[in-house]
């Protein structure tokens, strides 16, 4: 039991002198006058819900203060927390758009190669095909479409030429998905 505020007229009086006194050791802690008295308010509330089973050990003024000390630091860690959480989610909410825009860039720069692929002549498109998805040497192109390795590296040199100048609009997009991702 808590002598000093057994009848509601003492708590009036305690709350009286010691609530602008909180207020302000508060206010000095978290430089937040809202919070502060949020923090007083609810001290002095569960002081009183409680005034029967609490037990305190020193002066009234001494419990208060510590728990208000308590309290605010508690409010502090807890403000750094949620500070912490929303700038980890909006790295997160950046990372994403950013992933995002570059999966739609990279879809774009996908059919723009094949776009570029099907506008080659055919045998040129059938050499790089078998040379760049199929992963066929020049000696094989050579032999299964039955023409010269002369050929084939011309028609390749061709094509890479053709893709350099067809793609030259997504070198930067080219590099920034080969720095993101290695």
């Amino acid at each position: 039991m808590v002598p000093e505020i057994k009848t509601k007229e003492q708590f009036e009086t305690l709350f009286k002198v010691q609530y602008p006194k909180l207020c302000s050791y508060a206010n000095s802690i978290l430089n937040d006058i809202q919070a502060s008295e949020d923090i007083i308010q609810d001290l002095l509330f569960k002081l009183w819900e409680s005034r029967n089973s609490l037990e305190i050990t020193t002066s009234i003024e001494a419990y208060l203060t510590r728990s208000v000390k308590n309290k605010a630091l508690n409010v502090l860690r807890h403000t750094e927390v949620k500070d912490q959480y929303k700038n980890y989610n909006e790295e997160l909410i950046n990372e994403a758009s950013s992933n995002e825009l570059l999966l739609l860039e990279a879809k774009e720069l996908d059919q723009k190669i094949r776009n570029s692929i099907d506008t080659m002549p055919t045998k040129r498109k059938e050499i790089f095909l078998l040379s760049r998805f199929d992963g066929l040497k020049y000696a094989e192109i050579s032999k299964q479409l039955n023409i010269s390795i002369k050929t084939v590296e011309n028609q390749m040199s061709s094509a890479l030429k053709y893709l350099r100048k067809e793609l030259t609009g997504f070198l930067t997009l080219l590099i920034i998905f080969f720095i993101k991702n290695f």
